[in-house]
């Protein structure tokens, strides 16, 4: 068995867990949510097999790197991050039915990744730019945040969607009666924005050494780069304004959400829309 084809268990197994999750949102039943987890896991065990595989596959090619480093290669590896760390989170915090908020976002990145015509799926050589021992360290970082990011904006989601439907007297209704407390899920988005910023804030920095490195200076207002800072600024701004005024609640989440919009353009849309050192990732 071949890496892509741990890939595309590792998408099927995400799929039926997002269903699972989704019917543990609307049935509650608690073993749909059992099965939901134990099915990410075997998915995120798979795509750990299947990362290792593709790596083993490179040097095989005599162009040993690791999977990291164009579009379906990135992709592949925020729906590993994203996964992992919810399951680390449902684990700790007992918030089994926030899966139903995250695991869609993984899906579609695999989905994306495998279908999307343009995604070259091949294992191709480094560009010179990439042939630094700074890529793992950079990746890795930004994409943990990336994920952490992933979760804190479904978190925000589902604050809303449980704070408009108290505020309308629904509190027991289909999909709403199984979310945590507001306070919970409120918790649970500062302490996994918290998180995230953590590790952006050390992939901002792994990379600007690593761009001094390739090409002379620790910035360069590349458009990646600069839309990099925006989100960084974005969830500094909102743990600011939580220590410092107290915000909390709706705004947090609107905020957790706000976020990882400007997370998706700067992993995504840069590449696409903006024209840059670092649009290599689009191909």
């Amino acid at each position: 068995m071949n890496s892509s084809q741990l890939f595309g268990i590792t998408t099927l197994c995400y799929l039926l867990s997002s269903a699972f999750y989704i019917g543990l949102l609307i049935f509650k039943n608690r073993k749909i949510g059992t099965i939901g987890l134990i099915l990410a896991i075997i998915g995120v065990i798979a795509q750990t097999v299947a990362l290792g595989l593709r790596w083993v596959e490179s040097y095989k090619l005599g162009i040993g790197h690791a999977p990291l480093t164009n579009m379906y290669e990135s992709l592949v590896f925020f729906a590993w991050c994203t996964t992992l760390f919810y399951i680390f989170l449902e684990i700790k915090f007992k918030a089994r039915v926030v899966g139903a908020f995250v695991m869609p976002f993984t899906v579609a990145a695999m989905a994306y990744a495998s279908f999307a015509k343009g995604i070259n799926q091949q294992i191709s050589p480094l560009i010179p730019a990439l042939q630094s021992n700074w890529l793992i360290a950079h990746v890795l970082t930004c994409f943990i945040g990336y994920g952490a990011f992933a979760v804190a904006g479904g978190l925000g989601l589902m604050y809303l969607l449980k704070k408009s439907a108290v505020n309308k007297g629904m509190t027991d209704g289909a999909l709403t009666g199984s979310l945590p407390e507001l306070k919970i899920i409120d918790d649970l988005t500062h302490k996994t924005i918290v998180f995230g910023f953590m590790w952006l804030s050390a992939g901002i920095i792994t990379g600007a050494v690593w761009a001094n490195e390739a090409w002379g200076t620790y910035w360069s207002w590349d458009p990646k780069e600069t839309w990099s800072i925006i989100t960084w600024f974005v969830y500094a701004s909102t743990l600011h304004a939580r220590f410092t005024r107290g915000w909390s609640g709706s705004r947090i989440a609107w905020l957790a959400i706000i976020g990882f919009v400007s997370v998706f353009f700067t992993y995504f849309g840069v590449n696409f829309l903006l024209s840059g050192l670092h649009s290599y990732g689009s191909s």
